[in-house]
């Protein structure tokens, strides 16, 4: 299935149905009274966020959504009937906004049914308006239209654990090979192309982790993949920057960590202040003394901060990585 985490779509409630005008006309009756019922309300457009949901898809060509119209009124003081209500399901973690304002209108966490647009009033039958002057009211109430709204769905995935780094540095052998996320592993970049859920299980816990398409220099300017996604990290409690120790493209690792660092504050403050934890991975390919050598000046560089040493993909040091990502994350509840 195609991923989808944003699309703009109108809704609209269904029309009230109008009041009716009618008498009362029976044989032996000549003087009958007014007896036309009211108009049905309109139906209402609610959003329901479902667990069984992971995608926006359903709204990429359908755009406009609108409740059924209630019924008019008929006579024999008859109302009519009420349009039925339509529901829009959408994935847990979506964020309803008004397009037009930009205001976020609720942050679906979890899961939950809410009210987006109402339907019409129904309007009223002439017998509403019979009194002891007006014996014969010729007069009735249409129905009202119901509520319309242009509203943006951002799907923002819900993962404890985000993964960053450069194309190719291996964040999606780590995501697969420790959860089961159904990852495609390949040597050229951008094989990740949408983000992907993981979960992970220790012992008898659990947490999910999110795997994204890799972010290149230029990112914030639009330039890759990565950035875009980047909104899917922001529920994120913490964040592992995925660093290939020795890229086959010959750059310096260093410098990659900085330009990473620096598209992510370029994009939003917000995630740069996240916990990030530095992952230095593929460290298989290298020889011992370079390794020794290598992690001393990462450790001296990078003194302040959380730094790891892994092989993704022969599995060194990620035990004792899933075990602090498991103690980090109860502490955090």
């Amino acid at each position: 299935m195609k991923f989808i985490d944003e699309v703009v779509i109108h809704v609209e409630g269904g029309k009230g149905g109008d009041g009716c005008i009618s008498f009362r006309r029976e044989k032996y009756i000549p003087q009958g009274g007014p007896n036309g019922g009211d108009g049905g309300d309109g139906g209402n457009i609610w959003i329901h966020a479902n667990k069984n949901i992971n995608t926006l898809i359903n709204y990429q060509y359908k755009k406009k959504f609108k409740a059924q119209n209630g019924e008019n009124g008929f006579n024999n003081n008859k109302s009519g009937k009420k349009g039925s209500d339509m529901i829009l399901h959408v994935p847990i973690g979506t964020k309803i906004i008004d397009n037009e304002t930009s205001e976020l209108i609720i942050d679906l966490t979890k899961k939950k049914k809410i009210l987006i647009t109402a339907g019409g009033w129904h309007g009223l039958g002439n017998t509403r308006f019979k009194s002891s002057i007006n014996r014969t009211p010729r007069q009735r109430t249409k129905g009202k239209e119901g509520e319309k709204k242009i509203i943006r769905l951002e799907l923002c995935l819900l993962a404890e654990v985000g993964t960053i780094g450069f194309p190719n540095a291996g964040k999606s052998t780590f995501v697969k090979n420790i959860s089961a996320a159904k990852t495609k592993i390949a040597a050229y970049p951008f094989t990740t192309l949408y983000p992907k859920l993981g979960i992970v299980q220790i012992k008898k816990k659990k947490f999910t982790i999110a795997d994204l398409p890799g972010i290149i220099k230029g990112a914030s300017k639009g330039i890759g993949l990565g950035i875009k996604f980047l909104k899917h990290i922001e529920r994120c409690k913490m964040l592992l920057h995925i660093i290939d120790i020795k890229p086959q493209d010959g750059s310096n690792f260093i410098k990659n960590i900085k330009i990473i660092t620096e598209e992510i504050k370029k994009h939003s403050i917000k995630i740069h202040k996240k916990n990030i934890w530095y992952i230095f991975n593929k460290i298989d390919i290298l020889k011992p003394k370079i390794f020794k050598f290598l992690k001393k000046e990462i450790l001296f560089s990078f003194k302040k901060k959380k730094c790891y040493f892994i092989s993704a993909k022969n599995n060194i040091g990620i035990k004792k990585l899933l075990k602090d990502i498991h103690i980090f994350l109860n502490i955090q509840k």
